[in-house]
This record gives C-alpha cells, structure tokens and sequence, in this order.
C-alpha cells in the first residue's frame, strides 16, 4: 500500500488537527485526488510524523486529524554534511536528490576554483528554492523526518574557515588514504562533513587550503569518477562505515 506523505510546519500543528498550506492541500486533492476519510501521513520537518485522516477539503486548504504519532527511528546517528562543488545542468539537482535519500543532514554548495563561478552567481536565490523543493520532495519519498539543510553557496575558503565541522574529509583523485582505513582509526563520531571537487578537480590553492585547516585526504580508488557519482559514492561508503548502513 503506496503511504502518502505531506509536509506541515510546526505552526501548523495543533493538539488534534493539521491544516497544509495551500500547495500541500493543492498535491492531496487535485493532484492524487484523495477525499474526506484517506489516511495520509505528514511530517513535521524536525523529526516527527503522524498518521492521519483527511477530515476536511477546502478549496485552498485541506484539514488533517491526527490519528497517532510515528516514533520509530528512520534518520541517521551521523550528523553528514556533503559540501558539493557546484556543476552544470541538472546534475547537481541529482546530487540533492540522491544525498536527501542517503540521509545526509546538511548539503553545502561550494564556489570552487574551478566550478562555473558565472552559474554560481546567477539565479542563485530561485537555484536555491529549487534546491530546496527537490530535498523536501525526496524526504518524503525516502520515509525521512527531518528537513537537509541546504546553505547558499560559498567558496572552498569560507566553507573551510567558517562552516566544516567535526571531522573533515576531502576526496581528490590525487591520493589520499582510503575511508575505510580513516574511519577505522576514529571510532564513533557524530558530525563528519565530506567535500567534493567539479570535473575540473581542486586547485593547488584549495588543496592547501583544506590541509591547513586539518582535512583529510581520500581516495576512492584506481577509477576516475565523475564528481556527482564521487558524491554519492562517498555518501553511501560513509553511511555505511559510520552511520546507519552498517
């Protein structure tokens, strides 16, 4: 049985009901057509889900009875920030997608030496709504709870100085140990971030860079890979080396 899932802020919710917002009451009545008396579920985007029963359907809103609270554990233990350089067409719409169901936490655009800096600096406010709706819309699929966090882009540098946390992990095709030979020697971790370089690869600079500020090197192997299939290997390695794919 196919389980549809709404998203509602927390503002949303009282003790007994939820009201979606327009494009959610928009999703539940005209596009899969259901009516008065469907179960659904919604998530709250901080963690929590409820079954629910469609009690009402307005034209601009649809209002949900709360039927019982989900309380089993669907997110990650590892707090997994993935700081994707930016690349062109749609692939980084896929990354966004492909990470949201891997269980990343946060994905940080980054600005690299050689990304397409004119791309990056354009239309950055509507990419990034879009970069948004493309998370909700996998979170939902995926049967996960809480919202990724998706910052606007930065540079290698900033992201460097201001945003990584915990432990750090640069992948290059220019060496580096491997993560399984990394993630043997830390033990349990909660926070880890992992950053990954465009077609172009990472400058001389920003290799300095990283190994200024204590990253650590990796490789993922003999092979070439492209940077968005790079991104989700390492997202599913370290998933399964630290977090919940062991």
């Amino acid at each position: 049985m196919q389980r549809h899932r709404f998203y509602a802020q927390p503002s949303q919710l009282n003790q007994s009901t939820i009201v979606l917002d327009a494009d959610e009451s928009h999703h539940l009545s005209r596009v899969l057509r259901l009516s008065e008396g469907a179960h659904v579920f919604v998530i709250d985007g901080e963690g929590s889900e409820w079954e629910c029963e469609v009690s009402k359907v307005g034209k601009r809103e649809v209002e949900l009875k709360l039927i019982r609270h989900l309380d089993d554990i669907v997110e990650s233990p590892l707090n997994l920030t993935l700081a994707q350089a930016l690349i062109k067409g749609d692939k980084f719409d896929w990354v966004i997608q492909k990470a949201t169901e891997l269980g990343v936490t946060r994905i940080v655009p980054l600005i690299t030496d050689h990304s397409d800096l004119r791309r990056a600096e354009d239309r950055t406010g509507k990419r990034w709504q879009r970069w948004r709706r493309i998370a909700l819309e996998a979170l939902k699929q995926c049967g996960r709870r809480k919202l990724v966090g998706i910052s606007e882009p930065m540079s290698f540098e900033d992201f460097c100085q201001n945003e990584a946390r915990g432990t750090n992990l640069i992948f290059s095709e220019r060496g580096g140990r491997s993560l399984r030979d990394v993630a043997s020697g830390l033990g349990s971790i909660s926070e880890l971030s992992l950053s990954v370089a465009s077609e172009g690869g990472w400058s001389d600079n920003e290799m300095n860079t990283a190994e200024r500020h204590g990253f650590i090197t990796i490789h993922l192997g003999s092979r070439i890979l492209r940077t968005e299939t790079a991104a989700i290997v390492a997202v599913t390695l370290a998933q399964h080396l630290l977090g919940d794919m062991k």
